[in-house]
């Protein structure tokens, strides 16, 4: 078993957490703040489609909870399968963000850094989204 290098990209966000979890867990909300996803989300079926830099993929999100996981397996069209794994837990009166970046197998430190910016320019308009 191969265990991939992973980095927690994470963001404050002053705005009660469930407040925060409402909306991030709302598909339709994605292309407000999740840039990286591409463009164009719309369902189809269970899962949902968007269309970015690397070709259309299929979003398969975690159904609604109380425990603030908004897990979302992301599927290419090469067939390749990455799970993400979003967090929005309490952090006092407000919430804490956090998105586990893997680095995927063939890519390289630069592509990695680059897609945590990404990652972390995403929680930035969420945050800005949600304190406004």
């Amino acid at each position: 078993m191969t265990v991939m290098e992973a980095k927690i990209v994470h963001i404050s966000i002053e705005r009660n957490w469930r407040d925060v979890y409402a909306f991030a867990s709302k598909p339709e909300n994605t292309p407000l703040w999740a840039s990286g996803l591409g463009d164009g989300l719309g369902p189809d079926g269970e899962d949902w489609v968007a269309h970015g830099p690397l070709g259309s993929v299929r979003i398969r999100f975690t159904p609604i909870n109380d425990l603030g996981v908004l897990d979302h397996l992301v599927i290419m069209e090469s067939g390749m399968r990455v799970n993400n794994a979003l967090r929005v837990v309490p952090n006092g009166d407000g919430a804490e963000v956090m998105f586990t970046l893997l680095k995927l197998p063939g890519m390289s430190k630069e592509q990695f850094d680059a897609d945590a910016n990404w990652v972390q320019k995403d929680l930035n308009t969420l945050k800005k989204l949600l304190e406004a």
